[in-house]
């Protein structure tokens, strides 16, 4: 639920009343009533007018700010990874997976319960 006065943005206008998609406004108030679909009002100082908007129609500022950042980031990664023709960056952002290390390499790094017992008494006598 977002607080009184916090800035949000009009994303949506599921009702078709001519909200002002892509405007900004303030929470004002809550809309507590049980019977109604409307969540907040919504104030919008470009139109002068309080809106009555459901939650799904409204997004923080700062929420979209950052998806916006991390769309663009993503596509400047992506045109590096083009012009360096690095195919493993661009696999990578593309499918969204991160590299796994290979197995073999895994397997070199992980030893046996008695290996590692034989190099601590190594150890312990020297």
């Amino acid at each position: 639920m977002l607080r009184l006065g916090q800035k949000v943005i009009i994303i949506g206008d599921s009702f078709e009343q001519n909200l002002p998609v892509g405007e900004y406004g303030y929470i004002i108030a809550y809309d507590r009533n049980a019977d109604n679909v409307f969540d907040y009002v919504v104030r919008v100082p470009k139109t002068n007018k309080h809106h009555f908007v459901p939650g799904a129609d409204v997004e923080l500022e700062e929420t979209l700010l950052k998806l916006e950042a991390d769309r663009i980031e993503r596509e400047a990664l992506i045109d590096f990874a083009l012009a360096t023709r690095n195919a493993a960056l661009f696999r990578r952002l593309m499918t969204g997976e991160a590299e796994e290390p290979k197995a073999e390499d895994a397997n070199k790094d992980v030893q046996s319960n008695q290996d590692f017992i034989r190099q601590i008494h190594l150890k312990a006598w020297i």
